[in-house]
């Protein structure tokens, strides 16, 4: 006859691949957490550094005279020292240029220009905003940190919410 084993002995294994799994699930969900919000911050960036970190960029205004095939242009009059007038600045049509208004800008070094100023600088973060609503879900459902996904999911509405305001 061969003894039977202690209940504690057997659940040992089960009990080492039950943690195995959950660390699995933890490590899997937070880098899939992390690859969102970089993206976002990298979708961001590409606007967003413009309008930032403009010391030694060209500023000024564009009044928005014709959009079309999804962009804006305009006269730029120059705001800082060393800028030209241009008589076509091209701006991106979205929800946040309108034709027949006047924006304040910076110009990027290949001549097109991004919004600058408050609204500009939301609107170059709603990627970010929208990664942080993505993340959230992640955060909750993956990693069973409902406090920490609702602080990201409110900070990802306050941003898309704050940038639809300022436009």
């Amino acid at each position: 006859m061969i003894p039977a084993m202690p209940a504690s002995v057997a659940a040992r294994p089960r009990q080492a691949s039950s943690a195995l799994l959950r660390f699995g699930r933890i490590a899997a969900m937070g880098a899939v957490t992390v690859l969102i919000l970089i993206a976002g911050v990298w979708a961001s960036w590409g606007t967003a550094q413009h309008v930032l970190l403009t010391k030694g960029r060209e500023q000024g205004t564009v009044e928005v005279t014709r959009c079309e095939g999804g962009s804006c242009s305009g006269p730029y009059v120059p705001v800082s020292a060393g800028s030209q007038a241009r008589e076509r600045v091209v701006l991106e049509d979205s929800v946040a240029v309108t034709e027949g208004r006047t924006y304040t800008v910076v110009v990027k070094p290949g001549g097109d220009a991004v919004r600058s100023g408050p609204a500009g600088v939301l609107y170059a973060w709603v990627p970010l905003g929208g990664a942080l609503l993505l993340a959230s879900v992640v955060v909750a459902g993956g990693l069973r940190r409902t406090r920490a996904a609702w602080v990201m999911a409110g900070a990802g509405i306050a941003l898309l919410t704050a940038a639809f305001l300022a436009v």
